[in-house]
């Protein structure tokens, strides 16, 4: 009897430690994020690994659907409307699925997003946007799948993915443009100093209207009795695009002058650089 006691108790134990040990796994899970102008984004997936495999056109096959990854199925998250291959999708989850083939890839946003694998066929009413990309070469082996979001601007970005030899790449756009000016339209109805100075630099950077980005930021300095060095600069620089250079020289060294008193190296070499650019140095 106490044999059989002792030998339950090594049982348990042995069990009680095997239930401890972790292994990593095949094809660990990831996620990133990206904040693309005003839109958040994010992609979670798995990552397979080559291990001395032929991928595609053998371990993914041309042709069929692949899940793009490992495991459950690869979901991307926007929160805002967003455009891709022309097509509006809404704000919300899809799985990205793709069709490999030796020189293009057909990409599938889909609706239903949860799961693991994917479906054997495409239920064309759960297709939220289709496109086709081309597929770029690389010369060094990528071991491990992998995407990113790429070509990041304010209004745009790439989602990338690649594995082996391949790099296959989906633009989408962003609604950042209409979200801003409808801001800018709304805030202007009772501005301040904030609203106009942000106005005038968000037309200065998309290259919109520079007479009204003047105007913003001429009537935002007129709120603040004491201008700081950076903003100074971006009135500068407002200036120069409007074509007075002799307004953009004076303010340029006044924005120098600030920089200087407050020792900011980075700010004192800009206006160096743009009033030897401007014929004041």
């Amino acid at each position: 009897m106490k044999k059989l006691v002792l030998l339950a108790f090594a049982l348990t134990l042995m069990f009680s430690v095997n239930a401890q040990i972790k292994t990593p796994a095949p094809s660990p899970a990831a996620k990133i994020e990206q904040v693309v102008g005003l839109t958040d984004v994010s992609v979670d997936y798995s990552r397979p690994s080559m291990r001395g495999r032929t991928i595609f056109g053998d371990l993914v096959p041309y042709g069929k659907v692949w899940r793009t990854g490992a495991n459950a199925r690869t979901k991307v998250t926007f929160s805002d409307n967003v455009t891709v291959g022309g097509k509006e999708l809404k704000a919300g989850t899809y799985a990205i699925f793709t069709i490999p083939q030796a020189k293009s890839w057909e990409v599938v946003f889909y609706t239903e997003y949860g799961g693991g694998g994917a479906p054997a066929e495409l239920d064309e009413s759960k297709v939220a946007a289709r496109v086709t990309a081309q597929v770029y070469p690389i010369e060094m082996d990528i071991q491990s799948f992998t995407i990113s979001i790429d070509d990041v601007t304010s209004s745009s970005a790439v989602i990338g993915m690649m594995w082996e030899k391949t790099y296959v790449g989906v633009e989408f756009k962003v609604p950042t443009d209409k979200t801003v000016m409808a801001s800018i339209d709304k805030a202007l109805d009772g501005p301040g100093f904030n609203e106009y100075y942000a106005a005038a630099t968000y037309y200065m950077s998309e290259g919109k209207d520079v007479n009204k980005a003047k105007m913003w930021i001429d009537k935002a300095m007129s709120m603040t009795e004491k201008p700081r060095f950076w903003q100074l600069r971006q009135q500068s620089l407002i200036y120069a695009k409007a074509g007075d250079k002799k307004g953009a020289i004076e303010i340029a060294k006044k924005s120098l002058a600030g920089a200087k008193e407050n020792k900011n190296a980075d700010y004192v070499k800009m206006n160096e650089d743009s009033l030897k650019e401007w014929g004041a140095m």
